[in-house]
């Protein structure tokens, strides 16, 4: 795994607590995602990458690890649904494009006029979420995704937070990236990308 390590804030830890205490089925963990986690979902995303959509960034530590590998501010495209958490990002991270919004919301939003993200990075807690809410939400993400991008994301589970019918049913395959134990608690990353792609594309020409 890379060396990028991203170092926390330390009132970070009372913010997502917080968080939690408020909503804890919105936002699924107790914790901020550790420096470790943020360097292993991240380590194969890069500035040539284009636009970076990420989903549920919360305090930013995924973003702050994207930063580090070169990915430019303007380049991302924050979804965070806690008015909090939107607010902490705004300040942190001005020169991004940010949405106070449900990802639902996603399939009525038109992030580009074409497909042109060139990655995804998650930190929603998919096992707290319906089957037919993340459905909608997968099927959003991959509308914006250019062919050959892939989402990224983890999970606190022991498995895929995601049951095998709906990437089934959006013809996506599902791939182990990694673990990491420097985190609480212990985590997994996967890769999700469609299986099949229609020839090659490159978002600077297109």
């Amino acid at each position: 795994m890379s060396g990028i390590e991203v170092t926390m804030p330390a009132n970070d830890a009372l913010s997502f607590l917080m968080a939690w205490t408020v909503a804890p089925f919105r936002v699924g963990s107790v914790t901020p995602s550790s420096s470790s986690l943020a360097a292993l979902i991240t380590r194969d995303i890069g500035p040539e990458r284009g636009p970076v959509l990420e989903l549920g960034p919360g305090t930013g530590p995924f973003t702050r690890a994207l930063l580090s590998r070169g990915v430019k501010e303007e380049d991302l495209t924050l979804i965070e649904s806690d008015s909090d958490f939107a607010a902490l990002l705004t300040r942190r991270f001005p020169a991004a494009r940010i949405f106070e919004m449900d990802a639902v919301g996603l399939r009525h939003l038109s992030l580009f006029h074409r497909p042109a993200i060139g990655a995804a990075v998650s930190g929603l807690p998919f096992r707290l979420i319906s089957p037919r809410r993340t459905f909608a939400i997968l099927e959003a993400v991959f509308a914006n995704l250019r062919p050959g991008a892939a989402l990224y994301q983890f999970t606190l589970g022991l498995r895929c937070p995601f049951d095998q019918s709906l990437p089934d049913r959006l013809d996506l395959g599902v791939t182990r990236v990694g673990h990491t134990f420097r985190n609480f608690p212990p985590a997994t990353v996967y890769r999700i990308a469609r299986l099949k792609t229609s020839g090659t594309y490159d978002w600077r020409i297109a």
